[in-house]
Formats: C-alpha cells, sequence, structure tokens
C-alpha cells in the first residue's frame, strides 16, 4: 500500500526543520526547494477521512497538524532567512499556485484553503514581520506570499490594507508585486476586486509610473472578471484606456486582458470583437495586428466570439498580403480554420466569389518550404473537404467544380513526397519529419473517410509515393557513385544507411493503408478495382531489394487481409466474386498466398535482424497465418541465449503449430499442397499428413465428425503443452497474464468443441442404427448420457463466453481490433451455447421419452439471456425470432439484460458475414421448432434435424480464421488493482476476526497498478466487492508464511465470473429489489455474503472506503474473502480490473468457555 502524503508529513516536517537548522551552506534552501513538490502533490490529494487516517494508522487532526508544522516552519525561514531563502519560497508557494484549477478558483479546497489552515493568523503575522521591518525586495516577497495565500487572507483587513498601500509605493519592484497580490485577491472578493479597480484607473493613467508597472497594471485588469458587475466596469475602462493610449506595449497587454473580460460575459463579446476588428487595418504595426489576431482565436476556441463578413473579409486580406510577417499569416489561418470548425454551418460568411481566392490562397502557400503555416494550409484545406459537404447546395456546386477532394489528396501527396527526399538526405530516423508524414497520412484517412469514392486515386497516389522513394534511393547511390567511383564502400553504406528511413516511412504508410482499408471496408467500398491497386502494390515491395524482412511480411500479408475475405478475387476466371458469404478468403487463393509468402520470407530470412523477424511472425498471428508465423516463430526460437526470452519464443512456435495444424484440418485438398511444400523447401517446420481432412466440409453430409474429433483432440494436447512452456517464462505474478487467460479460455473452447462433436457423433450413431424401429433400451441410455453432456457442454459455453466478456473488459489499453475480436470469440460461444442449450430443450419437450433426465427449461432461460443482449438490435427479424423464443420458455423479457453493444461494433464486411451466421443460427432453431411440431414424437423424427443443425454451426465455427490480437505480443504487466484491508477497530487493525454472530467492519484501500502514462481513457469511478460464503473456509494460518499471491490466478477462480456479473448488475442498477437486498450483506439462498464498495481515487490510483460485511451467521473457522474490482472510465464504460493480490482471511473466534 502506497503511502500517501499525510502519512509522510511528520518526516518531511522533520527533515525540513533539520536541513533549516543545518549550519551546512545552501542546505536550507535545498530542502526547501524539496519540499515543494511534496507540497503541490499534497494539494492535489483529498483531504484525508477517518477511513484513510485508520489504514495508516493516523489520529484525527493529525495530518493536519504536521500541514500547519510545515508551513509555519516556511514561515519562521521567511522571517528569520536571507532574501535568497525568501526567493525560494516565494518560489514554493508560486509553484503550488500555478498548479491549481484556474477555472475553479473560488471552489479551492488544497492544502492552502482556509479550511485546512486554522492557524493562518500565525502565518500572516510571522510574513507581515518581514514586511513591516525589511528591505523592498523583502517587502515584495511578503506581497508574492499573500497573493498566493488569498484564499485564507482575502478576510484580512491588515493585508488589504498592505497591499492597496502597496500600489501607492514609490518602488516599482513593490508595486508590481502588490499588483500580482491584489489580482489573486481579486478573483476571490468582489468587494475588493472594486476598490482595487479604482485605483488602478488612477494608477495606470499617472505618468510619473514606468512602463513595467503599466504593464503589469494591465495584465491584473484580466483578473477582474469575478462577477459581471465588476468586470463590465473594469471593460468599459480599459477599453477607454486603449482608444486614448499611444503606447503598443501597452495596448497589446490590455487587448488580451481585455479579451480574457469579455469572454466571462456575452454583452461585451461583441463590442470586443468590433475593437479587435478594428486593430487589424493596415495602420496598425505588425505586432498590434498579432495581438489582435491572437484574441480572436482566443474567443473563438472559447465559442464565444461572433464571425462576420467583416471578419472573414480582413482574414482573407491579411493572408493574401504578401509583404505581411508569416507568423501574422498563420494565425490568420488558424482563425479561418477554427471558424471552419466551430462555426455552423461553414463558410456561410464566406461569399461565393471569395471562395476560389480563399482556396488559392491556401493551395498557394503549400508552394512554399514546409513550415508551421504549411500545416495549418493543409488542415485547412482537409477540414474543407470534409465540411463543406454538409452546407448549401450553392456552396457545394462550387466545391465541386473545384474538385476539392482530389485535389486535397494531390497536394497532402506533394508534402508526403518532399518529406521523404528530405529524410532520405538527412538520413536521421528521428527527425521530426516522421511526425509530420504521420500527421499527413492521418488527414488522408480524414478525407477518404469522407469521400470512399476516391479509394483507387489514393491507391495511386500511395503506389507513386513508394516508386518515388526507390527512384530517390537509386539516385542517391548512382550520384554518390559517379562521385566516388573508386570507393565502392562508401556507395554500400550510402544505401545502408538510408534503411532505416526507408523501414520507417514504409511501416507508417503500411499502418495507413491496413486503417484506409477498413474504412472502405467499412463504407462498402472494397471492388475489384481497390484489390488490383493493392495487389500491384504489394508485388512490387515484395520484387524489390531495398526493404527489409518486416517490410516484405506486412506488405505480403495486404492481400490476406480480411477486408478482402467476403469479397474475393477469383484469379483464376477474372471474376468478382460478390455472393460470397462465407467471410473466408477462399482456400486456392490462401494456399497459393500462403506458400508465395513462405518463399519469399524463407528467401530473406538470412538477412534479416531479430527484432524486423519477430516482428513479422507476431504480425503473420496477427492475420491468422499460422504455417507463416510457426516458419518466424521456430527460426528465432534457435537463436536466442536468454531463458526468458527461450521459453517466450518456444512457446510461440509451439503454439503457432497448434493453430497451423487446426488450420490444415479446415483446408480439404489444398492443405496436401501447402504441406509438400514445407517439406521440398526444407523449412524447419513440420505437418503431418495424417492432420489432413481430405473431405470438403463445405459440401453437405460430408462432415467427418471422427476426423475432426481425432486431429483436435490432438492438437488440444500441444496447446496445453505450449501453456506449460508459458508457464515457465513466468517470473512475477503479472506476467503474461493476458496470454495465459487468453490461451485458457482457447483450451476451454476447444476442449467443448471436441465434447460436441463426440456426443452429437455418439447420438446420430445410435439413432441410425434403429431409424426405422423403435429405440432399444441402450441405444435410449447412450443417447440420454450424451444429450446430458450437451446440457452441461452448453451451460460450459455460456459461462466461457462471459469469461470472454470479461477478458475483453479487463485489459483496459487494448486496442479497439483487439476488443473487437475478443467480442466476436465470445458472441461464438454463446450461439453456440444457446443452440446446443435449445436442442435439448426442444428435443426433450417434442419426445415421448424424457432424453435429459431433468428440466431443461432453466438452462434455455440462462442461453437465452446470455444471447439476447448481444443480437437483440441486429435486424428485426432476428429480434422477432428471439421474441418467439422468450415466449416459448415463458420469461419476461424484464429479467434479460444486455451484456454488450457488441452489435454496434460491427460493421466492415467480414462483421456483417460473422452477424449473418448469427443470424442464421437463431432462425434455423425458430424453423426447426416449427418443423417439430408436425413430425412423429419418436426421438429420430425429432431430434436428427436439430443435431445437424447444431453439427453445422459448430463447423462453422471451428472454420471461422482465428488470430490472435496485437495485445497479445504485449509482455508488459497488466493494468490491475490491489487490495488492502483493516479492522475498523483501530486497537488491533491487523487482526480481522469477529465473534460469532457479529458483523465486520473493515478499512479498505484500493492501489491501481501499472497504469500508463498515455492511457486514452481516465479511469473515474471506482467499485468493488468483497465476496465471501461458507465453502470459502481455509485451515487456521500458521506461524508460516500463507499461499503466496504469486500462484493467484484470478481468470481461474470459479466465483470470478458470477463477482463480476454481481458488481456489473449493481452498477447498472438491475434487478433492484434482489440488490438492494444484497447490499445488506447476506444472501440467505445461496449462503453467500457480499459488499459493495465504492471508491473516489487520488491522483496515485489510490483509494479509501469502508464497508460491513455480514458474516454473523458463518460458525467460528478461518474464511477467504474473494474480491473484484471495476471502474466506469471517462466514455462511461464499464471496465473490470484485475485484481493482483489475494483478499483477506477472516477469522471468526469461538465463544470462551465459561
Amino acid at each position: 500500500m502506497e503511502r500517501i502524503s499525510a502519512d509522510c508529513a511528520m518526516e518531511w516536517s522533520i527533515e525540513l526543520e533539520k536541513a533549516i537548522r543545518s549550519r551546512k551552506q545552501g542546505r536550507a534552501i535545498e530542502a526547501i526547494l524539496q519540499i515543494g513538490p511534496r507540497i503541490e502533490q499534497w494539494s492535489r490529494e483529498p483531504e484525508s477521512n477517518i477511513v484513510t487516517l485508520d489504514m495508516f494508522g493516523l489520529v484525527p487532526g493529525e495530518d493536519r497538524l504536521f500541514a500547519n508544522t510545515i508551513l509555519l516552519r516556511l514561515a519562521d525561514a521567511f522571517r528569520l532567512g536571507d532574501n535568497l531563502t525568501r526567493l525560494s519560497i516565494a518560489r514554493v508557494f508560486l509553484s503550488e499556485l500555478k498548479h491549481r484549477d484556474k477555472r475553479n478558483c473560488k471552489k479551492y479546497k488544497g492544502l492552502l484553503s482556509k479550511a485546512r489552515v486554522p492557524n493562518h493568523l500565525e502565518l500572516l503575522a510571522r510574513v507581515k514581520t518581514v514586511f513591516d521591518a525589511h528591505d523592498i525586495e523583502s517587502r515584495a516577497y511578503a506581497l508574492v506570499l499573500f497573493g498566493c495565500w488569498a484564499d485564507f487572507a482575502k478576510d484580512n483587513a491588515q493585508i488589504r490594507y498592505l497591499i492597496l498601500s502597496s500600489l501607492l509605493s514609490s518602488h516599482d519592484l513593490e508595486v508590481k508585486a502588490s499588483l500580482f497580490a491584489a489580482g489573486c485577491f481579486c478573483e476571490l472578493a468582489d468587494d475588493f476586486a472594486s476598490v482595487v479597480l479604482e485605483m488602478l484607473a488612477a494608477l495606470l493613467t499617472s505618468s510619473e509610473i514606468s512602463l513595467a508597472v503599466i504593464l503589469a497594471g494591465a495584465r491584473t485588469f484580466a483578473k477582474l472578471g469575478s462577477s459581471y458587475s465588476v468586470a463590465n466596469k473594469a471593460y468599459k475602462i480599459g477599453l477607454q484606456m486603449v482608444l486614448d493610449s499611444a503606447v503598443e506595449d501597452f495596448v497589446v497587454a490590455m487587448l488580451f486582458s481585455l479579451s480574457k473580460l469579455a469572454s466571462t460575459s456575452t454583452s461585451l463579446i461583441s463590442e470586443q470583437a468590433d475593437l479587435l476588428l478594428s486593430f487589424l487595418n493596415r495602420e496598425r504595426t505588425s505586432r498590434v495586428q498579432t495581438t489582435a489576431l491572437r484574441c480572436f482565436h482566443f474567443l473563438i476556441t472559447k465559442g464565444v466570439c461572433p464571425v462576420t463578413v467583416d471578419l472573414t473579409k480582413a482574414l482573407l486580406c491579411l493572408i493574401d498580403e504578401p509583404k505581411l510577417p508569416s507568423a501574422m499569416q498563420s494565425e490568420a489561418l488558424r482563425i479561418l480554420h477554427k471558424i471552419l470548425l466551430y462555426v455552423v454551418p461553414p463558410l456561410q460568411y464566406v461569399e461565393l466569389h471569395e471562395f476560389s481566392k480563399l482556396f488559392a490562397i491556401a493551395e498557394n502557400v503549400l508552394q512554399y518550404p514546409i513550415s508551421l503555416k504549411n500545416h495549418l494550409a493543409i488542415h485547412f484545406l482537409v477540414d474543407l473537404a470534409c465540411t463543406i459537404k454538409e452546407s448549401t447546395q450553392i456552396v457545394k456546386d462550387v466545391y465541386c467544380s473545384y474538385s476539392v477532394p482530389s485535389r486535397v489528396v494531390s497536394l497532402i501527396i506533394d508534402q508526403i513526397t518532399l518529406l521523404v527526399k528530405q529524410l532520405l538526405e538527412s538520413c536521421q530516423t528521428d527527425s521530426k519529419a516522421f511526425e509530420d508524414i504521420q500527421m499527413l497520412l492521418k488527414l488522408l484517412l480524414d478525407v477518404v473517410d469522407k469521400h470512399s469514392q476516391l479509394g483507387v486515386l489514393v491507391l495511386n497516389n500511395i503506389s507513386l509515393v513508394i516508386k518515388n522513394l526507390v527512384n530517390m534511393i537509386d539516385d542517391n547511390i548512382t550520384v554518390s557513385y559517379q562521385a566516388e567511383i573508386s570507393n565502392h564502400e562508401n556507395v554500400y553504406y550510402k544505401g545502408e544507411k538510408s534503411r532505416p528511413v526507408i523501414s520507417k516511412v514504409l511501416h507508417k504508410v503500411y499502418r495507413f493503408m491496413v486503417t484506409f482499408l477498413e474504412n472502405l471496408n467499412k463504407a462498402g467500398s472494397i471492388n475489384s478495382e481497390i484489390f488490383q491497386e493493392v495487389k500491384l502494390l504489394v508485388e512490387f515491395v515484395c520484387e524489390c531489394s531495398l526493404f527489409d524482412f518486416f517490410t516484405y511480411t506486412t506488405y505480403s500479408f495486404l492481400l490476406y487481409n480480411h477486408n478482402f475475405r467476403g469479397c474475393f478475387m477469383n484469379e483464376s476466371n477474372d471474376i468478382w466474386n460478390h455472393n460470397n458469404n462465407s467471410g473466408v478468403v477462399p482456400h486456392d487463393c490462401f494456399v497459393k498466398h500462403e506458400i508465395d509468402t513462405l518463399k519469399c520470407m524463407q528467401k530473406r530470412f538470412t538477412e534479416a535482424e531479430n527484432w524486423h523477424a519477430y516482428k513479422a511472425g507476431a504480425h503473420a498471428a496477427n492475420q491468422g497465418a499460422w504455417i507463416t508465423a510457426t516458419l518466424v516463430f521456430g527460426k528465432l526460437s534457435s537463436k536466442v541465449k536468454s531463458d526468458t526470452f527461450s521459453s517466450w519464443l518456444k512457446f510461440l512456435f509451439q503454439y503457432a503449430h497448434f493453430e497451423g495444424r487446426i488450420q490444415l484440418l479446415l483446408l480439404p485438398k489444398q492443405a496436401s499442397t501447402l504441406v509438400d511444400c514445407l517439406g521440398s523447401n526444407t523449412f524447419p517446420i513440420t505437418f503431418s499428413t495424417d492432420d489432413l481432412n481430405n473431405n470438403d466440409p463445405s459440401i453437405e453430409g460430408n462432415i467427418n465428425i471422427s476426423k475432426y474429433s481425432e486431429t483436435v483432440t490432438g492438437a488440444y494436447g500441444e496447446l496445453c503443452f505450449s501453456i506449460g512452456t508459458l508457464e515457465t517464462a513466468v517470473t512475477t505474478r503479472q506476467a503474461f497474464c493476458f496470454q495465459r487467460w487468453f490461451l485458457y479460455l482457447r483450451a476451454k473452447v476447444l476442449e467443448n468443441m471436441v465434447d460436441i462433436l463426440k456426443a452429437v457423433r455418439i447420438i446420430l450413431l445410435n439413432l441410425d442404427n434403429c431409424k426405422n424401429t423403435v429405440v432399444e433400451s441402450n441405444h435410449m441410455l447412450e443417447c440420454v448420457k450424451s444429450f446430458q453432456e450437451i446440457s452441461q457442454i452448453s451451460l460450459q459455453l455460456k459461462r466461457l463466453s462471459q469469461e470472454l466478456d470479461l477478458i475483453g473488459m479487463s485489459f483496459i489499453d487494448m486496442d479497439r481490433e483487439g476488443s473487437k475480436f475478443i467480442s466476436f470469440l465470445a458472441v461464438n460461444c454463446a450461439v453456440l451455447a444457446f443452440t446446443a442449450g435449445f436442442v435439448v430443450y426442444i428435443t426433450n419437450a417434442h419426445v415421448n421419452e424424457d432424453v435429459t433426465g431433468e428440466n431443461a427449461d432453466n438452462l434455455q432461460a440462462l442461453v437465452l439471456q446470455n444471447l439476447i443482449g448481444r443480437l437483440w438490435h441486429i435486424d428485426q427479424q432476428t429480434r422477432n425470432h428471439l421474441s418467439t423464443l422468450l415466449n416459448i420458455i415463458d420469461k419476461p423479457k424484464n429479467c434479460f439484460h444486455p451484456h454488450s453493444d457488441f452489435q454496434t461494433m460491427a460493421t466492415g464486411s467480414e462483421d456483417k458475414d460473422f452477424l449473418s451466421a448469427c443470424s442464421y443460427a437463431v432462425s434455423g432453431i425458430v424453423c426447426w421448432l416449427n418443423e417439430v411440431k408436425v413430425y412423429d414424437k419418436t426421438l429420430y423424427k425429432v431430434s436428427k434435424n436439430g443435431l445437424e443443425l447444431l453439427l453445422n454451426i459448430a463447423m462453422k465455427w471451428l472454420h471461422s480464421p482465428f488470430r490472435v490480437p496485437k495485445y497479445f505480443f504485449k509482455v508488459r504487466q497488466c493494468i490491475g488493482s490491489e487490495l488492502f484491508a483493516q479492522n475498523e477497530d483501530t486497537r488491533n487493525q491487523s487482526d480481522l476476526s469477529v465473534l460469532p454472530g457479529s458483523c465486520l467492519s473493515l478499512n479498505l484501500c484500493v492501489q491501481l497498478r501499472n497504469v500508463p502514462s498515455n492511457l486514452r481513457l481516465r479511469l473515474k469511478k471506482f467499485y468493488c466487492i468483497l465476496y465471501c460464503r461458507l465453502s470459502f473456509q481455509e485451515p487456521r494460518p500458521s506461524d508460516d508464511k500463507e499461499k503466496t499471491p504469486s500462484a493467484y490466478q484470478a481468470w481461474k477462480d470459479d466465483d470470478f465470473v458470477e463477482m463480476n456479473n454481481d458488481l456489473f448488475c449493481y452498477l447498472a442498477n438491475c434487478n433492484a429489489t434482489k440488490m438492494r437486498r444484497r447490499k445488506g450483506g447476506r444472501d440467505d439462498n445461496d449462503g453467500v455474503v457480499r459488499a459493495f464498495v465504492n471508491f473516489e481515487l487520488n491522483e496515485k490510483g489510490q483509494g479509501f472506503s469502508k464497508c460491513m460485511l455480514d458474516v454473523s451467521d458463518f460458525p467460528a473457522g478461518c474464511y477467504r474473502i474473494k474480491w473484484h474490482s471495476c471502474c466506469i472510465d471517462s466514455m462511461g464504460s464499464y471496465r473490470s480490473l484485475l485484481p493482483l493480490n489475494m483478499g483477506p482471511v477472516i477469522t471468526i473466534h469461538k465463544f470462551p468457555l465459561g
């Protein structure tokens, strides 16, 4: 448990006291500057409550006592020290002031708020002593401290008088310090602001003050907006001063202050806009004009500035004026860009005859060398191309006549080409030009996102960029060769030196291509032209000898990209297959592409760097190319020396080999070609022809269940072996959490799949043996046993779907594509569980015999509930089918709750094919249900079609392409939380024990762990569930250590899913009556006690709370409390957090005898 500032305060206070008393020169100042960040950290933390104090063994008020002690010691050091010491102390409090939230200064609750400094009069008295008795510099430092302490000093009459009297001082330093303090007071006290305004007006109109004081006074005007009346009066006075002044520095400072004042009052905005517009004329200096533009930018960004035709004309004139400084033109262009983004509808203030001028100006800017102005111009043109589609028809007609989108695409490509040329000349891999290229590619995506018809044009231009890159390299090498023809090594070095630059550029282009194809897929714009352009690009890259191994691999897999799987080119007939709804690449094309890739990789592998080869293997696994991944990881595993890395690579090789066996099983006849190729090219991997399936499973009635079961069972053993290899690489309890959990679920799903195939095979075999006769008792027993197995498998698959949901929610930093893939797997399991469960239920309901041995109604409610939340919004037909099934099982709809927004994620062709397969399963069950009503009530007639439907859906699941998320190869420690518990009885906090019949009151602390600083989501609300039951009893702990937390694997806990479901329902306020009862603590139906707790996290990701656990019915003994936590992120989504430590053990003592 990390310590909080309040717990460290005593140590900090002692350290500060020792340092201040130290005779070592400079030690006092060093300690004062060291306490500064600590005060800032403490000020940001919420004030400690009773739970927090108890957790750290502090008595109430102790934290406040030491905080005030530290402040008093600093005040004493300020009083007794020299000016260098005073300067250091002033810097400490200025830094704390700088880090406050300026938008809510009146709601400040930090360490220096009045409520947390009870002895503030002592602090003020010590600093006032310095002000009264020392030199001007010391008086200035004292005024600065008064300003920093404004929250508790603002109501002190003596301090107010000191500040106001200092405004009349003859010393500039003292006046500027008093202006600073006055500004801090004005933000909090309206009455003081009124007085300061009167004195400020007189001060700034005096002819005896210096320019430095005038500028400080002008900046103070910006702080007079605490109330409407003061702000309005201050604005009028300041406006008149600006109009009457001829001092440029003063005008510049006042324009900023007046803009800030005007932004607080809608009645002042129009007047300020007119004032700023008057300063844009040519009579003003460029500095004043630039200031006016910056003020316009400030107001428009805040969304309060009115946009007029006069403003847009003035901005256009500034941009088109060649004699003006580039910085001013950039600012004008930036404002026009803001108008385009923030004003609705866009361009309503640009006359049509000026449209061409506007576009030409921005286009002309791009002809000059790369600069800020270029970036602004290209952003402007891109947003123009994206936004103007929403304008009036007249503007659209003008827009179309200029072919804006295609011209913008060409301009972006020209900029990228220039940047690539710069990179090749400098050969610097850390150049800012890479960021510029990435920015331009992102802008290109924005254009295509709005204009998907430009896909072919964009691909042509991207191919042109890569070809120009190759030509530039060849030209450089040729020039170098001609200049240094006598030294061939220099020529070789020139090409080698540019390789890292080439690789980095090509990688950014590749990432662009993946997102680009994904966006086109979502828009339904993937067609034969797109495919041919991508194919030509891939062929060009693979035939070029300048690129590294990773580049070859990634580009070769562009054709294997799943975006082409829904509509793949049948190259043998040159026919575009629009009717292929399987979502799977045709086998012939896949095998041919895999063989070509393997040959290319084998040829170039010897020259590849290990890191590039590893990335290539990871990419192949992410694309589902398991044969290629096996080749790469097999070769790398023989090279590595480290034990940990060796175990990791051996695991990857074994796992890829397992997936390769499954993949070969799915290729009926083409797989033998691939296996022969592997044998004939001396690849370091082999696959047995025994694993191959000679029958095409796509042909009805051609499924060899026995062959599938045998092969998948053998592969399952290999998967378990690879998991064992991974376990040997685990060095800490948090290592490979995602990988181990993901593979654990993969193994469980595969195990259930094999069991389904075996059970279906047994039932069909027994039914076929007696299709025309009465079912014999021994055959009936076999069928009943297998139907019962299918019932259990259905429940297990339902649970696995929930676990897959949970793994998708538990790794917050996973990419969106990975989360979507895991959601697909979860829905797959839910559909399979639903189909298996309803096959048992309908069979049992429509035959004369009881084939399940128990009522299957509850099973159907569970599997249907699990499916409805996932598929309810796919389409109206699916919803109708699900409603029909709801009515059949006679369960009210209000007990079924959506578990995910899976359907909102499905937008591409592969996604739609997948959803179509889900709809097929639901409609298949409903159709079969209608058919069985007219059948004879015999087991054979009723169950035959249902079992074949289950088999078909199982085979569809088995044949769906399997790949691992990119997150699988991120081996950093996962984001999670730890729980710390103490007894509320502060006399014996570590003893978590109570007497029988009593409730246990706990103080709790949760601590987030491993949260990266660049996490795109902010974790806001935090919740936790404590969970205990009688069966969690453990032996009484001995003096030896308990079971170490390193052995704890939360995902293997049988109660993990239930705890998450309880927590989710609690937050969703689902089944409110039941949850209210549970919140009380005890559930009499299942002997479980639960407690729900919410936390407020500080900046360290640490929260404190308390709860009451009702264990009054538990007999004497020791019990493990299990726990789980979650949070709500900044997007309002539920996020599970993996528990990184085991829950505490509580003890219920026996009553003492006698």
